[in-house]
């Protein structure tokens, strides 16, 4: 008879970790769509939302709490089950992808060293891949149970152009890993703190990559999946409160996710500065972990900012344009980037 040992504590660690990691990620969803509208003003001279609270911080409460209590909608032909699986599993493959994410350095509390990362699997790239890929399940679940033309052209639209773009973003990681030798996304990290930081040894791959993630979180100037201007709301036009607000903020949590898996494998993660040896500064691994964890977030920001900076700059492409981009640019751009990096790391060997 073979028993069992369960480690508790770091059952404990791990739960208090994944609940703070939701929690957060719930957050910065939050007030990304009052930045969102801070932006756009500021962007188009205009104020913004300034009303509810100081500065209008308090707007995007009142608007979880109106989402909250508008009325509920199925549309009686639809398929109910499904109605409802689409928006759920759009939010949950959001929030699964933040498990592999080394969000900060070993801590050591209470006599244990504690990782600030869920799990740390040697796949963590083809983790992350494998539960983008199922995210569009969400979209085209939703969008063909609504029973809705619109819906059903928008869902399509969207798989289409995620399926797309992730054949060039996977192959813009190839090149990535033939440098690092390794799919662990801490092990990129600890390689990066060691020598270079990804962007400037790859920042073709990096560019690539940057667009694609634009595609596959339907943001401005690939949200071709929800224009309103052609399929009314797209995939979720027959959706509602809660419904609809699972939709809108899986949107923003893959925002922020895809801008953490961004500074993880191109900008060092955690690394603090590039090029320099922070231990000199003498700080305890405790505080290093703190001030890497805020450097992690800052370049978080950053890139949720261009995010919201590109929508309120370039214009929708038409949808042929979208895949000319995808199949006809950045297919074979990514090639010639996988191809080149393994002609340079040939010649570098002899």
């Amino acid at each position: 008879m073979i028993l069992l040992t369960v480690d508790w504590a770091l059952v404990l660690e791990k739960t208090i970790f994944i609940a703070f990691i939701i929690t957060v990620s719930l957050v910065v969803a939050l007030y990304m769509t009052f930045g969102e509208r801070k932006v756009a003003a500021w962007i188009q001279d205009r104020v913004g939302p300034n009303r509810a609270g100081p500065f209008g911080l308090l707007q995007p409460l009142a608007d979880g709490v109106k989402m909250f209590f508008k009325e509920e909608i199925i549309p009686t032909s639809s398929n109910k089950i499904l109605f409802i699986l689409g928006p759920s599993l759009a939010m949950l493959t959001a929030m699964l992808t933040s498990a592999v994410i080394p969000w900060g350095d070993k801590v050591e509390l209470f006599g244990r060293t504690i990782s600030l990362q869920i799990a740390d699997v040697n796949i963590g790239i083809l983790y992350v891949f494998g539960i983008v890929s199922l995210g569009v399940y969400g979209i085209m679940i939703g969008a063909w149970a609504s029973n809705n033309k619109f819906s059903l052209m928008g869902g399509l639209r969207a798989a289409s152009q995620i399926i797309s773009y992730e054949l060039a973003m996977g192959l813009s990681l190839i090149a990535l890993l033939m440098i690092t030798g390794s799919l662990s996304l801490g092990e990129m990290v600890k390689q990066q703190q060691e020598g270079l930081w990804n962007v400037i040894v790859q920042p073709l791959g990096f560019f690539i990559f940057l667009v694609c993630a634009f595609a596959e979180c339907n943001r401005t100037p690939f949200d071709l999946a929800e224009a309103e201007n052609e399929l009314i709301g797209g995939y979720h036009s027959e959706y509602s409160s809660l419904k609809l607000g699972f939709y809108l903020f899986a949107e923003y949590i893959n925002m922020f996710i895809s801008s953490a898996i961004m500074a993880t494998l191109y900008f060092g993660g955690y690394d603090i500065l590039p090029f320099y040896d922070e231990s000199a500064w003498g700080f305890s691994a405790n505080i290093m972990a703190l001030l890497g964890a805020a450097a992690l977030f800052f370049k978080i920001l950053v890139f949720i900012f261009i995010f919201m900076w590109v929508r309120w700059t370039i214009p929708r492409f038409r949808y042929d344009q979208l895949m000319n981009l995808g199949w006809k640019g950045l297919i074979p751009l990514a090639l010639f980037n996988m191809l080149l990096t393994a002609a340079v790391i040939l010649f570098l060997k002899k």
